[in-house]
């Protein structure tokens, strides 16, 4: 630890600035948190939802994937109108998007109702999901841009992790999720209702960071941008990184959709078709289900609510883990080896998960696994949630964030986040179906069929982004 005393001045004012750049990412990764709590709260909500609106296996896996649609459209029509209105402002919108749908949700009286409210809030994920990477990228700088990144992830996993507490201290208090807890209402509304809370916290700390300096030159406010990036990077080296982002921009025109293709050719540029890859395949692979349905699918296999529940929250765990350890390595080894990584890990262990359910028995028209074999299907599930967290999770986010070109970011983002999302839905939707149809081992069969097929995507296509500078990123 450095002596106070021997600090010298300018070591004083590095460290100011970096704790100021950690502080505006730590505010909007909170959207990260939002992002990860309303994906989660669901989970602990299913039977509450089945109980209240009376609704079938499909109409609840509507109820459920319905957020996943305002995802779509949140995430494709954010990063076109923050190139218009900031990255900054986008994200204050969907703050308010989480106030209403938190609420709403918690009041729905119908299905209708509820799928209006989840939609809205939807769109508040969609849009924080592209935002808050975008803008971290734009204020970081490239050397711990790969860190302060995956904070988002932490985010959400720590949003998953605070949604499936909550959700198992509520059911526990009121003896069930469908139960009365405070002022007559079902314990499942509560759940909905916890979010409010960080969501206010969201929409006020927003009001106290700075718009990207990025999206200030290119709409001509190139003072105010200055002013950002001495805060970031001292007054020298501010200076000439506004001389470099406005050199990258000066040859080119308003930001469009049409910028996604090479004039030349009439081709879509690869690196929008490489952003569009990762985002799919980290759906793909399945972890939504996990996300989603764990409750369902543990009680599928003979746990009982309650357990149900608290597998979650040791998933949860493991998540937050596998993320640090993801801060610690993705600027030293790189992005690309996460991904493959991450890919062989997820394939070996949802083939062990598949494996497992294949051996489960019908008991009193329940499934049940014989032996041992629900240790290991929860062992090898947890590390399945590990490997993702420790790869995929973070570092498909950290990337769409970097990889593209400055002309292209809010609208390569748009593209790429509305694929992930409509992936997100397909898989969500088609769960509850496979379940009836090819049971659990089925369902976790083609997921890891997936996860094999990523590992030559990422080998084939994927390129590292590591230590690069946001300008120096490249359309193949």
């Amino acid at each position: 630890m450095n002596d106070p005393s021997t600090t010298t001045p300018d070591q004083l004012a590095e460290l100011k600035r970096q704790r100021y750049i950690l502080a505006i990412c730590s505010v909007a990764a909170i959207g990260g948190f939002l992002f990860g709590f309303d994906s989660g709260v669901i989970n602990g909500t299913v039977d509450g939802l089945q109980s209240a609106f009376g609704s079938d296996s499909v109409g609840t896996g509507f109820n459920v994937a319905s957020m996943l649609l305002g995802c779509a459209i949140g995430a494709f029509f954010a990063g076109r109108l923050a190139d218009r209105f900031g990255r900054k402002s986008l994200l204050i919108v969907s703050a308010v998007f989480f106030l209403v749908s938190a609420w709403g949700s918690g009041v729905a009286t119908g299905s209708l109702e509820f799928v209006v409210y989840r939609v809205l809030g939807g769109m508040a994920v969609g849009a924080a999901s592209v935002m808050t990477p975008a803008y971290i990228s734009e204020v970081a700088p490239a050397d711990r841009r790969g860190r302060l990144a995956t904070i988002q992830q932490v985010a959400i996993i720590s949003g998953l992790f605070i949604a499936f507490l909550s959700n198992y201290l509520l059911a526990n208090l009121a003896g069930a999720s469908t139960a009365s807890l405070w002022l007559g209402f079902d314990a499942w509304r509560w759940m909905f209702w916890i979010e409010i809370l960080p969501a206010a916290v969201f929409l006020v700390a927003l009001l106290g960071i700075p718009e990207s300096p990025r999206f200030l030159i290119s709409r001509g406010r190139d003072d105010k941008a200055i002013r950002v990036l001495g805060l970031l990077m001292g007054e020298a080296e501010g200076r000439a990184k506004a001389e470099d982002i406005r050199a990258s921009l000066a040859a080119d025109h308003s930001p469009s959709l049409r910028d996604l293709v090479n004039s030349a050719t009439g081709r879509v540029h690869g690196i929008v078709w490489v952003g569009i890859g990762l985002a799919v395949f980290q759906q793909l692979v399945g972890i939504n289900v996990v996300f989603y349905y764990g409750a369902v699918l543990w009680q599928a296999v003979g746990f009982s609510e309650g357990d149900a529940l608290l597998i979650n929250v040791i998933s949860g765990a493991v998540s937050i883990g596998a993320c640090l350890i993801a801060i610690a390595l993705i600027d030293r080894i790189g992005r690309k080896p996460l991904l493959w990584a991450g890919s062989v890990g997820m394939a070996l262990t949802l083939c062990l998960v598949a494996y497992a359910f294949s051996t489960a028995t019908m008991v009193d028209g329940r499934l049940s696994l014989a032996g041992d074999m629900g240790i290991v299907a929860l062992l090898a599930a947890n590390a399945y949630v590990l490997f993702f967290n420790l790869s995929w999770g973070p570092v498909m986010w950290v990337m769409l964030g970097e990889m593209f070109p400055n002309q292209v970011r809010g609208s390569g983002l748009a593209v790429a986040g509305l694929f992930q999302w409509l992936a997100n839905f397909s898989i969500t939707m088609t769960f509850p179906i496979m379940l009836g149809g090819i049971g659990l081992a089925g369902a976790y069969g083609v997921y890891a069929f997936f996860a094999a097929c990523s590992v030559v995507f990422v080998m084939k296509w994927v390129k590292e982004t590591r230590g690069r500078e946001l300008e120096q990123m490249a359309y193949e």
